[in-house]
């Protein structure tokens, strides 16, 4: 077996800050990239006449090849080098982006979607991961924090920039940005980044891959087409079967397997397992919400495209300090209060938002958005470190693949089901009249409500009434959304404080039996650090369960 080298050595000429700043560059291009599309949602509709249904995979084609790939490719860095992944897949994204700024059909837009998608996958595990290998014990806690600060805050990043660019040229230019930046990362990686990879190499999962790929994708068809054809339909039934075989597969396989991608029985760690939970509810929940909320913001209020990210950017003033002192919270109250509050703050934000109506203004949006951003800033820092501190160093590339594996699975369902629901409530909400308008107009109307509100324009003085129901429809279909979220978080919260650890959790010691031994509601002093890697350098010898 080769030792890696020690994290100060591993950091390079650049250093730990050019190290953070590299990664940083590449996470916030694959974060903004899930949300800058969003703010683009009215024009792509009237443009390329896209539904509901098609806009909600435009967004999500992209995440859900994000989320199936993300642990496998983090796997796959672990082996053969993070920095020569990280950079592939800069590449790939960059060419997928400037494809997708050339698309004249919603379909062909979604497969360069997906195509990002895998190219984002192969980016985002290192981002992480070489932080967690480059960054010393004693400045890991500071490296993750500002990492989970801009993987929230990236969000808003990207909105800021698709606004900015929405104002002068159409969505194509968005593609075409996100392509030229890609190539910046890739140059800016190799220039600062170390190389890192595990000490041992192990055979790739397969198994794994597929099953954990095929449960992420058929479990988000499911939930769009189930909305869009019915919840009965053959081929929805069908999908979320072979999500629960998949699952079923990844389990039984896992625990047969001598080499896992992710060996299920981590799951048993309760820090790792809260920790994933509170990761995919919070990113559920935010990102649902950019999807409905950009919309209340352009549709209700009115706001151009980059006035609509302006108005996020209280979200990005509460997360970014807000991690930065999560860890001392953590370490005062402990890892189990801090995801909980977390979350029922994100829950109460969800709940404010969902009491808005249509005469609602830009204050009392703003009101919701600060809880939120609050909620986001805790829960990031604090469920991160509860995942990849569980881990050794030698498997810090699967551990930062699983926390984004939950962010992305996250995304990809918050976006599938708030937009889901929301599209059902509206349809449900429009009045019988509609079907009184001209056939086209009528479908138009039900496709989307940036539809519906172009349609309502060309009628002139008559558009007034057609207007006002389709504002009342989005508002309960957003209602609805916000609240179901609320809801889920509230149970998230509440396995938390059930079942999480008071304190962070170290990697696993080897078991005789080849079982992980649970490390739990240990005092922070008998304990390594609390973050990455639990203060392990990567001299030293990870702790790995077997099967």
């Amino acid at each position: 077996m080769t030792t890696n080298p020690s994290s100060t050595a591993a950091a390079g000429r650049s250093g730990h800050r050019g190290v953070l700043f590299a990664m940083c560059l590449s996470l916030v291009l694959v974060v903004a990239s899930v949300t800058a599309l969003n703010l683009a949602l009215p024009d792509l509709a009237v443009d390329l006449n896209a539904s509901n249904s098609s806009l909600t995979w435009i967004a999500d084609g992209y995440t859900v090849s994000l989320a199936a790939l993300v642990l496998p490719l983090g796997a796959l860095g672990d082996r053969i080098g993070r920095r020569k992944v990280l950079v592939a897949g800069n590449l790939v994204f960059g060419g997928a982006a400037a494809l997708a700024a050339l698309s004249s059909s919603t379909s062909e837009l979604i497969a360069w979607r997906v195509v990002m998608g895998v190219g984002a996958a192969m980016i985002m595990p290192g981002t992480l991961a070489t932080i967690t290998a480059a960054f010393p014990p004693h400045k890991k806690a500071q490296g993750v924090a500002t990492w989970s600060g801009f993987a929230a805050a990236g969000g808003i990043i990207g909105m800021l920039a698709a606004g900015g660019l929405l104002e002068a040229w159409s969505w194509k230019s968005i593609f075409a940005t996100s392509a030229a930046v890609a190539v910046l990362c890739a140059l800016v990686a190799v220039l600062l980044s170390p190389e890192t990879k595990s000490s041992t190499a192990e055979p790739f999962d397969w198994e794994g891959t597929v099953s954990t790929a095929l449960a992420v994708g058929t479990l988000v068809y499911g939930i769009i087409e189930g909305n869009e054809q019915g919840w009965t339909r053959p081929e929805v039934l069908a999908a979320f079967a072979v999500t629960a075989l998949s699952l079923l597969a990844y389990v039984v396989l896992g625990l047969r397997s001598k080499h896992p991608m992710l060996d299920p029985r981590l799951f048993r760690l309760r820090g790792f397992s809260t920790g994933a939970l509170t990761i995919l509810t919070q990113f559920m929940a935010v990102f649902g919400f950019f999807f409905v909320g950009l919309q209340f913001l352009q549709l209700i209020l009115g706001y151009g495209p980059l006035k609509s990210a302006v108005a996020l950017i209280p979200v990005a003033v509460a997360v970014l300090p807000t991690t930065q002192i999560t860890p001392r919270l953590v370490s005062r109250i402990g890892l189990k209060a801090v995801m909980a509050s977390g979350l029922l703050l994100l829950a109460l934000g969800m709940l404010w938002l969902s009491r808005l109506d249509i005469d609602s203004g830009y204050l009392a949006f703003v009101g919701g958005l600060g809880l939120a951003g609050v909620g986001m800033g805790l829960t990031g820092s604090s469920g991160t470190s509860a995942i990849v501190g569980s881990l050794g160093p030698d498997r810090q590339g699967v551990a930062s693949a699983m926390n984004d594996t939950t962010r992305e699975v996250g995304s990809a369902i918050g976006i599938a089901l708030m937009g889901s629901v929301f599209a059902g409530q509206y349809r449900s909400t429009l009045p019988e009249s509609i079907g009184q308008l001209p056939a086209d107009a009528a479908e138009t109307v039900r496709h989307s409500a940036a539809g519906g509100l172009e349609v309502a324009a060309h009628m002139g003085a008559g558009g007034i009434q057609l207007a006002d129901a389709v504002r009342d429809a989005f508002m309960s279909g957003f209602s609805d959304a916000m609240a179901t979220v609320a809801a889920l978080l509230v149970v998230a919260a509440a396995a938390c404080l059930v079942l999480a650890p008071r304190h962070a959790e170290g990697p696993p010691a080897e078991a005789p039996d080849g079982l992980v031994e649970l490390v739990e509601d240990k005092a922070p002093e008998e304990l390594p650090a609390t973050t990455a890697a639990a203060g392990l350098t990567e001299e030293q010898p990870a702790g790995r369960s077997r099967s």
